[in-house]
């Protein structure tokens, strides 16, 4: 069974910078460009008519969801890899996200006010990834005992991706769920 991304919310959330970055790790060359509007690419391993992508640089644009999906469709064909592992690596932002996971480690409280780092692991485009994030008060005082009793969360927040690393920010509607 193949899966399909088609969430329109994620396809939003795919920064055409970095797609631009990925399809040139990736063996795509851009053959022309229209600037602030898109660009053209192709791989040398395939012949210049068959395979193409046409990069939207703009996010406002009203077919933006259904370019990139357009897009993720061609690289899933091309590198013959799933979408969901092609979306995991393009996603950089993804605004008002619930996690749902496990708190897998918990830094030692600021000594000023009850706050610290939390690592959780979570569920992102359907693969376990880590998530920093900085709770404070009794948010983290629910992940401390989320962690003592391995007992799994949601939490709601900002995510972005620095660096390979994933970070949850403004975190908010930390929820431990009793099994």
């Amino acid at each position: 069974m193949k899966a399909i991304v088609n969430d329109v919310k994620i396809l939003k959330s795919i920064n055409p910078c970095q797609l631009e970055h990925y399809l040139q790790n990736n063996g795509w060359r851009e053959r022309t460009r229209v600037p602030n509007r898109v660009s053209g690419w192709t791989r040398d391993s395939f012949a210049e008519d068959k395979l193409k992508i046409y990069l939207p640089l703009d996010q406002s644009f009203d077919d933006y969801p259904r370019r990139m999906y357009e897009i993720i469709e061609t690289l899933e064909k091309a590198e013959n890899r799933s979408q969901l592992d092609i979306i995991s690596e393009l996603i950089t932002n993804y605004p008002s996200i619930t996690i749902q996971g496990t708190v897998t480690e918990l830094q030692t409280p600021n000594n000023d006010k009850l706050s610290g780092k939390v690592i959780l692991l979570g569920i992102l485009v359907d693969k376990l990834q880590k998530i920093t994030t900085e709770l404070t008060d009794k948010d983290y005082i629910l992940a401390l005992k989320a962690y003592q009793e391995r007992a799994p969360i949601y939490c709601t927040g900002d995510l972005i991706k620095e660096n390979e690393t994933f970070i949850l920010n403004n975190p908010r509607n930390f929820v431990l769920v009793h099994l």
